[in-house]
């Protein structure tokens, strides 16, 4: 069973930066990983996932703005997050599944199997 524990979240004024990271408790090189964020009253929305070979998504939403990236030898996943916006505030989860995907699934959450508890951003 792989934990997930991110941080780095925290609050902000428009247009400001955070850097949100997930650390695994164990082997992930070969998992699909990806971010997620769910607002108060909304559904979670995928923001970007990566594979394994790197191939990456990003959802409309934050396509240009947030940057996904990995470090195989440290078991993270990091998400880079500019030009924030009030409507970025969510709770911000990392979540992983050993299986090899379509990179075009990558944002569906249905098919992860392991999530973090979330780290909050508040975007004012």
């Amino acid at each position: 069973h792989v934990q997930l524990v991110e941080s780095g979240g925290g609050s902000v004024q428009a247009g400001g930066s955070l850097t949100l990271s997930c650390v695994a408790s164990e082997y992930t090189r070969d998992y699909c990983m990806g971010w997620s964020r769910q607002a108060p009253g909304k559904e979670r929305e995928g923001v970007a996932g990566i594979r394994s070979d790197g191939r990456i998504k990003y959802s409309d939403s934050v396509q240009g703005r947030f940057s996904i990236s990995r470090d195989n030898t440290k078991g993270a996943l990091y998400l880079q997050m500019d030009s924030l916006r009030p409507e970025d505030t969510a709770m911000y989860y990392c979540a992983a599944d050993p299986r090899f995907y379509d990179a075009d699934l990558l944002l569906h959450q249905s098919l992860y199997k392991y999530w973090g508890q979330g780290t909050q951003v508040t975007v004012s």
